[in-house]
């Protein structure tokens, strides 16, 4: 009789699996499915310039500066999408609209036309992004402290929202979730601490001070985070971020984190895009990063809207002479063509560096300040360089596990970026035949290397020529 219930249960467990194992196939398959028709590519000629430039901004890499920096410097006003980060009022079908810079995922290119779109972005070392990301949660969540209470900063925050002036760091992803959830919770800690009275004993490690702070132990392990911070990187580019375009990207995205092997083929389709992909870079490898991005995707803006320039003048009454407009000007409003043109016109790669030289030091000056001032609100914890260096090894070790996509999205990254760098050595330049539209790719050769080149050459030649004229004069005396 035991034999046969046990045979009656082998026999169900075959004709009705259970529902973990039911679970795991629909999810195996609808996973498989996105992935093998996102890996059909219809990019051509990845490493030119195309109309359109989508800047996917994968937050805490250093997106910020590149944009204000390097794009804002290239694209004049009137270039840019309207309302860039905020896709619920993005429209990309504005005249002229040649540069989209935001945190929206690579599902974005579903509303953008593929074939004239190239797109860049920069990936970090998955572990400092998760640093950052926490940190910056909680530096811009402190800013509200200075309100008495939560029903004060709603009623602030509404007031904002009704005068509808730009977009403010709340409504863009992740943000918009990630600095409310961390709002009420320091709202709750300084509550508590009202309540329980003096004296107060923090500790010494900012990243582990409850009192004042969610512990990053803890915020590592919610399920914000899990959901939006970690491998936010590989769902960012593979676009499944819980801001997608893509309707199945919840569900797609819940089978990945609760079926970790899942996991193998949304990397697949993110390494595949990072290969189609303009430029891509490395927040670590500054330096080398914003060196490339001159040469490669800086050099083409230059030359694409200089070209434009020429286009333009042949159709259109010409305008004031480039030469009496300053570069700068675009920075505003102005929609007139002149501002585009003057920007093109004077930038170099050479300018470009030096510009974003200057520009990079009084940012990060500017960020700083903010910074200090937010983190003040939440004093004594206080997030360095020195105190990340002591949080513990299973705390490290644990961000990684949580993060083994992007680990590897990474690496992947690091290898592109070194096999580009070296193709790059010596700095290539790109120009444009305006009259062909044709990009050429020339190597940057210093003034004086080509005056030694033709000086040698002509010398070379000229021994030659007076060496043949004698032996034909000797002949002529025998």
């Amino acid at each position: 009789m035991e034999l046969r219930f046990v045979l009656l249960l082998m026999l169900l467990a075959v004709v009705y699996p259970s529902t973990d194992a039911l679970d795991f196939e629909h999810c195996k398959n609808s996973v498989k499915q996105w992935a093998s028709s996102s890996l059909h590519s219809d990019t051509k000629n990845g490493h030119i310039l195309k109309d359109l430039l989508f800047f996917l901004h994968i937050p805490r890499t250093g997106g910020r500066t590149y944009f204000h920096c390097f794009l804002k410097k290239l694209y004049s006003s009137d270039l840019e999408c309207p309302r860039s980060y905020d896709k619920l009022r993005f429209d990309p079908r504005k005249p002229g609209c040649r540069l989209l810079a935001t945190h929206n995922d690579y599902s974005m290119m579903s509303k953008l036309r593929r074939e004239q779109t190239s797109v860049v972005t920069i990936l970090r070392d998955p572990v400092e992004r998760v640093f950052s990301t926490y940190e910056f949660s909680v530096e811009v969540a402190a800013r509200f402290l200075v309100h008495p209470n939560m029903t004060s900063v709603i009623k602030m925050s509404n007031r904002v929202r009704s005068k509808n002036v730009g977009t403010s760091t709340l409504e863009i992803w992740p943000w918009k979730h990630l600095v409310p959830w961390m709002r009420e919770d320091l709202f709750s800690r300084r509550d508590a601490r009202r309540r329980r009275g003096a004296p107060y004993f923090y500790g010494n490690d900012s990243y582990d001070m409850e009192e004042v702070v969610m512990p990053l132990h803890d915020y590592i392990n919610h399920p914000v985070a899990l959901d939006l911070v970690h491998n936010g990187a590989t769902f960012q580019v593979a676009g499944l971020t819980n801001n997608s375009n893509i309707r199945e990207a919840h569900e797609l995205r819940q089978c990945v984190i609760t079926h970790k092997v899942l996991g193998k083929y949304v990397l697949e389709v993110a390494k595949k895009r990072l290969d189609d992909m303009l430029y891509v870079g490395i927040t670590e490898d500054h330096r080398e990063s914003a060196t490339m991005f001159a040469n490669v995707v800086g050099a083409q803006v230059i030359s694409q809207l200089m070209a434009s320039t020429v286009n333009n003048s042949n159709t259109t009454e010409q305008g004031p002479p480039f030469s009496d407009l300053s570069i700068d000007a675009t920075d505003d409003q102005d929609n007139s063509s002149s501002t585009t043109e003057a920007k093109s016109e004077n930038m170099t790669v050479g300018k470009l560096m030096e510009s974003y030289e200057t520009c990079i030091s009084s940012l990060r000056s500017s960020q700083s300040q903010r910074r200090a001032a937010s983190l003040k609100k939440i004093s004594p914890a206080n997030f360095t360089k020195e105190a990340r260096r002591r949080v513990p090894d299973n705390a490290l070790e644990e961000i990684i596990s949580l993060n083994r996509l992007d680990m590897e999205l990474y690496k992947y990254a690091k290898e592109i970026f070194q096999k580009r760098h070296q193709i790059m050595e010596p700095t290539l330049h790109i120009s444009v035949t305006p009259e062909k539209g044709q990009m050429i790719l020339t190597n940057i050769i210093p003034a004086w290397t080509v005056v030694y080149f033709f000086g040698f050459t002509f010398l070379v030649f000229f021994i030659s020529f007076f060496k043949s004229a004698r032996r034909r004069i000797s002949k002529i005396k025998i």
